[in-house]
């Protein structure tokens, strides 16, 4: 770089208090001895074999019968969740009567449903996480609601929405093929139903199925143990509340320190006799700032209040400039952090457009001043040194998916509370008595993996059964050489069978109900259109599908996501430490702008009014 050049930024930059060389080193070093050669299979699944009660359904009652359905329903989609629900109310709201929702759970909810262990709630602002906010008139009684608000949410929304009417609760989906002389989807189902339907929707979240680690003797261990998502409140009891009064006298072991633990573990801490917190990579812990919101926390009597602050928190997120920030929450601050210094202030000082190599300069020096204040906030707050200095995450920001808790660095300052570091080596077994790590053998009543949920794996594998198309085309074999969709919503050679979630091709959103909620409303519109003009099947061309396949991944953005994963730490956001592609990232694939011009795109797509890229019959 010119040496006049190199100033100039250096002067953008100003003064250091750190070595950016040195601190590259040590992201380096700790991404290094973290990397496995099993990548996602040092894990096991549970939705069969010997681990599969793991998955199993504490909520319900297990004798539940009733008589198999053999009926036809206009639309039926697969999945309760928050996806489901909005499919199901946007549907409502386009002139739709005749929906069925199939969902394996006992009630509406989603991962509101699963997850009820101690202390779960979400971590984007309830204000814009919960759907239907407008709709419903509601108003979040916390600024990050718990579970059982969001369960309550959404069985709200099933009632007002008359979703209870048709839903098959505690029903697998076994087998879905079109029907060609019928113009109709055969849903079949473990219940023995063999329902049709003219539209069918899936709706199944990408991170639905728990997941066990791989670890030697993981079924020798012969004290209680069971998955956060299927929390055992006959063994710990209270409720996600608290009361854990069964673990007074107890040695409680939690393998984890994700999302999922960082909530667990204050809880836990509580009432448990002791305490042991087994990590691999210690995630990052932003201020969150809970608190109960008063009934002026939002304007809402604004028509559009929802979407707009909805919108608002994306643009920020998305280092798109703001007049005000409605959230102000960890995310919006950190990435105001990202990006301090204007585009136009770099162009006017530099006098010229910034190369990549110095945005990209730029952009990490920003992110390591973020990163310290992370890791500042732990020396802070843990009052022992070694254990503070375990917690510290050595990693880019967003190479791991960021926390926010006002509790849970503060509980390893507990009397009772360990944290057992493994130096990114993992637990490397279990034994009839409790969980080794190194040359110690750590004794144990309870064990409770943390340990997330299946990510990066095939839409078969993730469903649990196949989607046979036209001419007998599986899904499983369409995509056999990747995702191909237009607007990872269709895909040709299924007509009628429509697409909502986080997949790929749509877009990475940190708020993942903003996008199911755009994405719900664009499968609506394309539904009332299609009936508006008398046909009954859509399906998008061929072409068209390739066309924004190409799209999706001719873009420089893929690679640029890739290069930056890889320097990451080991993770589910890029398969272990083992992706190679942009579909092999969790966030990889995606619309190449970004979320805010994704639901633009859709918008004009709409505004257009021709239905273009679809073949209508």
């Amino acid at each position: 770089m010119h040496t006049a050049t190199q100033q100039t930024i250096d002067d953008l930059v100003g003064p250091l208090d750190f070595d950016p060389r040195d601190l590259l080193r040590k992201y380096e070093h700790e991404r290094d001895k973290r990397i496995q050669t099993k990548g996602n299979t040092q894990y096991v699944p549970t939705v069969e074999g010997k681990f599969k009660d793991y998955a199993r359904d504490p909520w319900v009652d297990p004798g539940f019968t009733r008589a198999p359905i053999v009926d036809h329903t206009e639309v039926i989609v697969a999945g309760g969740g928050f996806g489901g629900l909005l499919v199901g109310a946007r549907l409502r709201e386009a002139g739709f009567r005749d929906i069925r929702i199939v969902e394996e759970a006992g009630d509406f909810g989603g991962t509101w449903y699963w997850n009820r262990y101690p202390g779960a709630m979400c971590d984007i602002e309830a204000h814009i996480y919960l759907p239907l906010l407008e709709e419903l008139n509601y108003a979040p009684r916390h600024r990050y609601a718990y579970a059982p608000e969001m369960l309550e949410h959404s069985q709200r929304i099933g009632k007002h929405y008359g979703l209870f009417d048709k839903a098959c609760f505690q029903t697998v989906i076994t087998a879905v093929s079109w029907i060609e002389e019928q113009g109709r989807w055969l849903v079949e189902t473990d219940r023995g139903d063999r329902m049709t339907a003219t539209y069918f929707v899936l709706s199944c979240g990408r991170q639905s199925l728990p997941k066990l680690p791989g670890i030697p003797g993981i079924d020798e261990f012969q004290g209680h143990a069971f998955h956060s998502s299927r929390w055992d409140y006959a063994y710990t009891g209270g409720d996600s509340g608290g009361d854990l009064i069964g673990l007074g006298d107890k040695t409680v072991a939690v393998v984890g320190t994700g999302a999922t633990s960082v909530q667990i573990v204050p809880e836990v801490a509580k009432w448990a006799k002791r305490l042991l917190v087994f990590q691999r990579t210690p995630s990052t812990i932003g201020v969150r700032g809970q608190r109960e919101t008063p009934p002026d926390w939002a304007d809402m009597s604004k028509p559009g209040w929802h979407k707009a602050r909805r919108e608002n928190f994306q643009r920020l997120i998305s280092n798109i400039q703001q007049d005000i920030d409605y959230v102000h929450d960890g995310w919006t601050e950190i990435s105001g952090m990202l990006t301090p210094i204007p585009r136009k202030e770099i162009v006017a000082r530099l006098g010229r457009k910034p190369t990549r190599e110095e945005i990209a300069y730029l952009n990490e020096i920003a992110d390591y001043r973020a990163m310290n204040g992370i890791r500042a906030r732990v020396e802070a707050v843990v009052k022992d040194p070694a254990t503070a200095e375990a917690l510290k995450p050595w990693y880019r920001w967003l190479c791991k998916r960021p926390c926010f808790h006002d509790d849970y660095l503060e509980a390893f300052n507990r009397p009772g509370v360990e944290l057992v570091d493994t130096a990114g080596r993992g637990v490397e077994r279990l034994t009839t008595r409790g969980v080794v790590v190194g040359d110690r053998e750590y004794a144990a009543d309870c064990i409770v993996f943390a340990t997330g949920f299946e990510a990066g794996i095939t839409y078969t594998r993730l469903l649990g059964f196949e989607i046979t198309g036209r001419e007998g085309t599986r899904l499983g074999d369409h995509w056999r050489d990747g995702v191909r969709t237009l607007h990872g919503m269709t895909t040709d050679r299924f007509p009628n069978c429509l697409f909502v979630g986080g997949n790929q091709q749509t877009v990475a959103a940190v708020n993942a109900v903003h996008l199911l909620d755009e994405q719900a409303r664009h499968l609506a519109f394309v539904l009332r259109e299609a009936r508006k003009r008398g046909a009954s099947r859509i399906e998008p061309t061929t072409e068209a599908v390739d066309s924004y396949v190409d799209l999706i991944r001719s873009s420089p953005r893929n690679k640029a996501q890739v290069d930056f994963y890889a320097s990451c730490t080991p993770g589910y956001y890029n398969g272990e430490g083992k992706a190679r592609r942009g579909e092999d990232l969790f966030v990889g694939g995606r619309y190449p702008d970004g979320a805010m011009p994704f639901y633009d795109m859709l918008a004009a797509w709409r505004a257009s009014g021709n239905l273009e890229g679809f073949r209508l019959g």
